[in-house]
C-alpha cells in the first residue's frame, strides 16, 4: 500500500514537470516570433523537440535521483541537485537534438524555455514545501509551549525536528541564548531572547511549560549552572546528550529522540574522571583477569570496561546466578567468540570452592567487588556482614597469594572511613586485610574508596525519580544529611587507573568534588520535573536508619595524601597492620560469631576498628558542630594536595 502511494507521487511530479515544461514552450511559442526558411514555427513544429528534452530529462533526473526526495523536508542540497540535474539534461538534449533531429530549434529559444521550467519546477517544490510547513506549524498551534535553550546548529536541528513534525506535541515559543550577535533576531521565525542568566524574566508571562537544553558541548560546571537557574522555576526541564554520546547513538539519526530527563550527574557540576587508556590496556592486556562480584553495579560495569582493553580471559564469580547471567549474554552479544569468558556461581565465604577457582583458572589480576553492602540490612545481620565481607575478602587475598595473583584490587567506600555501621566497619577491616599482606607476599594489594554510586542498586536517586514518577511524597531520611556521589562508569575507571598504577598497601581515594546536601538534590529533581516541592509532591523525613550517619569522609583524619600521575586520584598511606595483629583480631571476631548475637558482634567490631562508634554519638557531635564545614575543609585538603 505504501509503496502504491510513493509511486503513484513519483508519478505525479514527473507528469507536472513535464505539463510545466509543455505550458511554458506553448506560452514562449505563442509570444515568441521567429522565422525558419520564412516559415513560423508553432508549438506543433517544435513537439519532437519537446518529447526529446522530456527523455533526456528523465534520464538526468534518474541519475540524480530528484525523484527520490521527501520535498517536505527539502533543503539547499536537494534543490542544487535539482539544478544541477537540469543543467546536465539541457546538454544532453542539446547534443542528441543536433545529431538527430537536426538544428532545427534556436539555441536562445530553447535556453529560456529549459531555463523558466526549471525555474518553474524549483517554484512547485519549494511552495509545496512552504504549504507542508505552514499546514504542520498549524497543527502544532496547540502543542505544549516550549523554549529552547541555546541558539546553535543543535537548537535549531531541534526546532526543524519539531516543525516538522505535527504530532511532537510541543510548540517552540522562543529561543535564549548568550550570543549578542544572535539576541533581538528571529531564527525560522522564533524569537532569541537572552541572556540565559536572565531566564527567570525572560519567561515570565510566556506560559512556556517546557524546557530544553540544547547546548551538548557545554562544559560541566556551566551546565550545573544553568540547571539550577532552571530549578528555580515551574519548568519541565530536559536535555540533550553531550556530542560524544550523540555520535554514539548512531542508530537514531534524529535529536529530538535524543532528549532525554536530568540525571543527578548533571547536577553535580564535576569533570568525569580521565582514563589513561594505554596505562590500563598495558595493565590488562593479555593477563587472566578475575573480578569476584561480577555481576553487581560495579562489578559488572568493571567486566564491561576490562574487556575493551583485551585481556586473555575474563572470568565472573558471583553467588547471584542472574546478574551473573545477564552480564555473561550481554558480553557474549557484544564480543561473541573473541571473548574469552567463564562464570562461575560460587560464594566468597566458601574458602576450598575459591581456592579450586584460582588454581583453575590462575588470573593474573583480581577485582574484588563481591560484598553485602546495604547498611541497615547489615544492621540486622551482622554476622553475615561478617562472614562475607571480612572472611570472604580474607579468602579471596590468601587464595591471590597461594596462587601468585600479580595484583589484588579491593573494592571499598567511603563508609569505612570513622565508620558508624557494621557495613563500613567490615569494609574498613577488609583495608586493613589487605595493607597486612604488605612485605609479606609477592602480590600487589592495593583498595579504591569512592562514595555513592548513582543508579546502583538501591541507590537513592533511582527511588526518588520513581517516587516523583507516581506523584510522590519523595522520602528522605534526614534533611541534614549529605553524600559525595560518582556514577558507575567513574567508579570502574578509577578501579581500573587505580589499579594500573598503584603498588602494595595502598589506599586510592578519588576527588569528588563538592558534597551534596540530599535535601537539596531532592528539591532539584522535583522542579526541574515540572512540579513545585512541598506543595505537588511533598518531601518526608522518615528519620536516619540505623547504622547511618549525617556525612560520609573519604580520608582518615590526620593520614598522609600523596598525589598520583592522575590529578583525580589521591593515595591514603596508613599505618599497616602486621600478620600476628591480623590473626587476632580475627579471632575476636570468631569468638562472637561464635556466641552469635548481634550485641556481642557489635563490641567486637568496636574492639578490632578502633574508628568504629555508635552512629548516635557521631551525629550528636554533627549536629553541634557544622558537619559541613567539616566535609568542605576534607575536600579543600584533597584539592591542595592536587
Amino acid at each position: 500500500m505504501h509503496f502504491r502511494f510513493r509511486n503513484s507521487r513519483k508519478k505525479l511530479i514527473i507528469f507536472l514537470d513535464m505539463f510545466i515544461t509543455a505550458i511554458v514552450f506553448l506560452v514562449l511559442s505563442y509570444l515568441v516570433s521567429f522565422n525558419n526558411g520564412g516559415k513560423e514555427i508553432g508549438f506543433v513544429n517544435i513537439l519532437p523537440h519537446l518529447i526529446l528534452m522530456f527523455v533526456c530529462g528523465r534520464i538526468s533526473h534518474y541519475m540524480f535521483n530528484t525523484y527520490k526526495s521527501i520535498w517536505r523536508y527539502a533543503e539547499c542540497k536537494e534543490y542544487m541537485t535539482l539544478l544541477l540535474s537540469g543543467v546536465m539534461g539541457y546538454f544532453m538534449f542539446l547534443l542528441i537534438d543536433d545529431i538527430v533531429l537536426g538544428k532545427q530549434f534556436p539555441l536562445l529559444f530553447s535556453l529560456a524555455g529549459y531555463s523558466t521550467s526549471i525555474l518553474c519546477m524549483l517554484m512547485m517544490r519549494f511552495a509545496y514545501q512552504i504549504y507542508r510547513k505552514r499546514n504542520t506549524q498549524r497543527g502544532a498551534s496547540s502543542g505544549l509551549p516550549l523554549a529552547i535553550i541555546g541558539a546553535g546548529s543543535a537548537g535549531v536541528t531541534l526546532l526543524d525536528e519539531i516543525q516538522a513534525d505535527p504530532n511532537s506535541g510541543y510548540r517552540v515559543c522562543l529561543f535564549i541564548d548568550d550570543s549578542y550577535e544572535k539576541i533581538g533576531k528571529r531564527i525560522h521565525n522564533i524569537e532569541v531572547k537572552g541572556p540565559i542568566s536572565d531566564l527567570p524574566k525572560l519567561l515570565a508571562g510566556t506560559g512556556v511549560s517546557e524546557l530544553i537544553l540544547a547546548l551538548p558541548s557545554i562544559d560541566h560546571e556551566k551546565k550545573k549552572e544553568i540547571l539550577e537557574l532552571c530549578a528555580t522555576m515551574k519548568c519541565h526541564v530536559r536535555i540533550l546528550p553531550d556530542r560524544l554520546s550523540l555520535i554514539q547513538n548512531d542508530h537514531d539519526k534524529s535529536l529530538s529522540n535524543s532528549i532525554r530527563e536530568i540525571k543527578v550527574e548533571d547536577l553535580l557540576g564535576r569533570e568525569p574522571v580521565s582514563l589513561n587508556d594505554k596505562q590500563v590496556e598495558q595493565f590488562i592486556r593479555g593477563k587472566v583477569v578475575m573480578v569476584t562480584g561480577g555481576g553487581g553495579s560495579i562489578g559488572s560495569e568493571l567486566c564491561r570496561q576490562i574487556v575493551g582493553f583485551h585481556p586473555s580471559s575474563l572470568v565472573i564469580v558471583d553467588i547471584y546466578e542472574n546478574n551473573a547471567y545477564d552480564i555473561e549474554q550481554e558480553l557474549r552479544f557484544l564480543y561473541g567468540d573473541k571473548l574469552n569468558l567463564s562464570i562461575e556461581i560460587a560464594s566468597v565465604r566458601d574458602e576450598e570452592k575459591v581456592n579450586q577457582l584460582f588454581q583453575k583458572y590462575r588470573p593474573n589480576i583480581v577485582f574484588h567487588a563481591a560484598a553485602h553492602k546495604h547498611v541497615p540490612l547489615m544492621e540486622n545481620c551482622p554476622d553475615e556482614a561478617i562472614k562475607n565481607n571480612i572472611y570472604g575478602t580474607y579468602h579471596v587475598v590468601l587464595a591471590a597469594d597461594r596462587y601468585h595473583t600479580e595484583k589484588f584490587v579491593l573494592i571499598s567506600t567511603d563508609k569505612a572511613v570513622n565508620p558508624t555501621n557494621i557495613m563500613g566497619a567490615t569494609k574498613r577491616f577488609c583495608e586493613m586485610i589487605v595493607q597486612s599482606m604488605n612485605r609479606i607476599s609477592k602480590t600487589e594489594y592495593v583498595a579504591v574508596r569512592f562514595g555513592n554510586v548513582l543508579g546502583s542498586n538501591g541507590s537513592v536517586i533511582p527511588l526518588f525519580k520513581r517516587q516523583i514518577e507516581k506523584g510522590g511524597p519523595l522520602t528522605i531520611t534526614d534533611k541534614r544529611i549529605i553524600r559525595f556521589f560518582m556514577t558507575i562508569p567513574e567508579a570502574a575507571q578509577l578501579v581500573l587507573q587505580a589499579g594500573s598504577i598503584a603498588s602494595s598497601s595502598e589506599i586510592f581515594v578519588l576527588d569528588m568534588g563538592q558534597p551534596v546536601k540530599i535535601l537539596d538534590l531532592a528539591e532539584k529533581l522535583i522542579r526541574l520535573s515540572g512540579y513545585e516541592p512541598y506543595t505537588e509532591i511533598p518531601i518526608i523525613e522518615t528519620g536516619l536508619r540505623p547504622g547511618e550517619k549525617l556525612y560520609e569522609e573519604l580520608l582518615m583524619r590526620g593520614e598522609e595524601l600523596i598525589s598520583t600521575s592522575n590529578k583525580k586520584i589521591f593515595i591514603e598511606r596508613q599505618k599497616e597492620l602486621s600478620p600476628v595483629e591480623l590473626h587476632d583480631k580475627l579471632g575476636v571476631l570468631q569468638r562472637a560469631l561464635e556466641v552469635g548475637s548481634i550485641s556481642a558482634l557489635k563490641r567486637a567490631m568496636k574492639l578490632v576498628i578502633p574508628t568504629y562508634h555508635d552512629p548516635e554519638e557521631v551525629n550528636r557531635k554533627s549536629v553541634s558542630l557544622d558537619y559541613q564545614d567539616v566535609i568542605l575543609k576534607e575536600n579543600i585538603k584533597i584539592e591542595n594536595v592536587g
